[in-house]
């Protein structure tokens, strides 16, 4: 496994690959049943819940990997006495929102 070349020290454990690939197949799932939704014409309203439904899905995966992000390679950095990473993280932290 290849490590990220701009923070990860360590790989990332197989079982969160894991959880994260399990819950982005489930977000897939999702926009492919709310494409089925939009080509049978089915009621907004329905389409518009699945679609929150999903972007929060989508979001949580985002959160996990920004906490990983935080505990591992920002924590790290900090030791090192690099804030950085710190400044990086609360930046994209904004998008995720």
């Amino acid at each position: 496994m290849e490590n990220c070349p701009n923070c990860k020290k360590d790989p990332r454990e197989k079982e969160f690959i894991e959880t994260l690939q399990s819950r982005l197949n489930r977000v897939m799932g999702q926009l492919n049943g709310i494409s089925k939704m939009i080509a049978d014409n089915r009621y907004c309203h329905d389409i518009l819940i699945q679609l929150a439904a999903a972007e929060a899905a989508l979001k949580e995966v985002g959160y996990m990997i920004l906490k990983d992000h935080l505990l591992t390679c920002v924590t790290d950095d900090i030791k090192e006495g690099n804030t950085k990473s710190l400044i990086d993280a609360l930046e994209i932290s904004k998008k995720l929102n």
